[in-house]
Parts: C-alpha cells; structure tokens; sequence
C-alpha cells in the first residue's frame, strides 16, 4: 500500500517543481494568478489530488496564496527578504530565541554593510544620496517618537538594502525586517515619548550622519566602526528584553 504514496507525492514534487522553476524565473509574474485547476490538468498529466497536493507544498512555501470564493484563485508570491525573515523568526520563536540574540547578530553584519556601502564605486550615486534623504527625514520627525524609529529604521534596512551583495541584502535585510517588527511596533504603543530623550534621539541621528559621511568617503573600516559602536548604543531600548515573535513581521509588512 505504501507505493500509490509515494507515487502520489512524486508526481505532486514535480509539478511543484515546474511551477517553481517559473514563479523564481519571473515567467510567472508576482501578483499573477495561476491558470484555473482544468487549465493545469491539460497542462499536467496528473490527477486533482497530485495537482491539488503540488498547490498545497507552493502554498506552504509561501509562493502562492490560495485564494478561495467567488475570486479565487493562486496569486503568485515571488519570495522576498519579508519572506525569510518570517521563517527565521518562526524558528528563533519555536526556540524562544531573545530579541537580543538577533541585535548580536546584527552587530556582525550591519557594520559589514556599511563598509561594502562604502566599497562601491558607485555610492555617490546609488549610495549615499538615498541615506541621506533618509537622515533628513528622520531629523525633521525626531520630536515624535513613533516617527523618528521609524524613519532610523528605514535607513538602517537601506544601509543593507544598498551594499551591493544579494547573499547579505537577504540574509542581513531578513534580521533587520525582525528588528524593525519589533522596534517599530514598541516605539508606536509608547505613550510617553521621553522614555527616549530628545537627545538621545538626536545622537542617533548625528551617529548616522557620521556613517554616511564616512561611506561617501570611501572608507570601509572607518564605516564598519562607527556603525558597530552605534549598534552598540542603540540595541538598548525597552522592548529589546522580549522573545523573537513572527507574527509582527507579517503585521508590520503590509503598511511599512
């Protein structure tokens, strides 16, 4: 009994396989809905519960949302930096990883960021000026609490999102998402803004502007320090103290 099984879920793998291959080529556009079910069936030798089964592991994988109703439907779902830093931190969850155990992390990678930011022969132009629109923007807010981490959390996501090397864009960018979630969601319940002083606000903000100058020179190391001292100062707010929790990414993503 146990090969039909084994069949079914082999055939199930390749169909998943092939609608893979064109959702991470782009063949299948993001946002894009999947030929209906009798469409698929012409296209695929297979039976409803293999091709069903194929959907299922797509879904699972979080390349398709499965809509159902009137306007249902597979939406393609291209993967992104979102989507890996929701599986990270389902498992640091599952673990009960601290908040602090991915800020020690970042610690190592951010800083390495900002110093391939600065490598770039073209970070006068790809680089710098999106930092430092950044920064203004954060300088403009810094008297409200919400804004002002929200706005430094854009230019901490940008400072990885801009370094040039995939493999740490979505590696890096997936821990910054995390910290952000969860940054970002402590600073917009505060009801006190002075639990963050205006100066301390603001020596973030000249801290950022110390990084940025150094990348706009050229220099690497001097970019890696002050963005690891900065870190270093910086992890220490309140909400810090608390367990990895999945769920603000995907409640954070959709508005950030």
């Amino acid at each position: 009994m146990a090969e039909p099984t084994i069949q079914f879920r082999r055939l199930a793998e390749q169909v998943a396989d092939q609608l893979r291959r064109r959702i991470l080529s782009g063949e299948l556009a993001d946002g894009s809905i999947l030929p209906k079910e009798d469409e698929l069936l012409r296209e695929f030798p297979v039976s409803k519960p293999s091709l069903r089964e194929a959907m299922r592991i797509l879904e699972a994988e979080g390349l398709l949302r499965v809509r159902r109703g009137k306007l249902g439907g597979a939406v393609v779902r291209r993967p992104t930096a979102a989507n890996v830093a929701y599986t990270i931190g389902l498992v640091l969850g599952s673990q009960e990883v601290g908040l602090s155990d991915v800020g020690r992390a970042l610690l190592r990678v951010e800083p390495a960021c900002a110093a391939l930011c600065a490598e770039r022969t073209d970070r006068e132009r790809a680089v710098v000026p999106t930092l430092r629109a950044l920064h203004d923007e954060a300088v403009a807010v810094v008297e409200d609490l919400a804004l002002v981490t929200a706005a430094s959390r854009r230019y901490h996501e940008a400072l990885v999102a801009n370094c040039g090397n995939q493999t740490m864009i979505i590696l890096a960018g997936a821990l910054e998402m995390l910290w952000s979630a969860h940054e970002t969601s402590w600073s917009s319940r505060v009801a006190d803004g002075s639990i963050v002083p205006l100066a301390e606000r603001l020596a973030v903000l000249e801290d950022h502007r110390q990084v940025i100058d150094a990348i706009a020179a050229g220099d690497g190391r001097r970019a890696h320090d002050l963005s690891a001292a900065h870190l270093v100062d910086a992890q220490h707010y309140p909400g810090s103290a608390g367990v990895v929790d999945p769920t603000m990414v995907r409640a954070w993503q959709p508005d950030h």
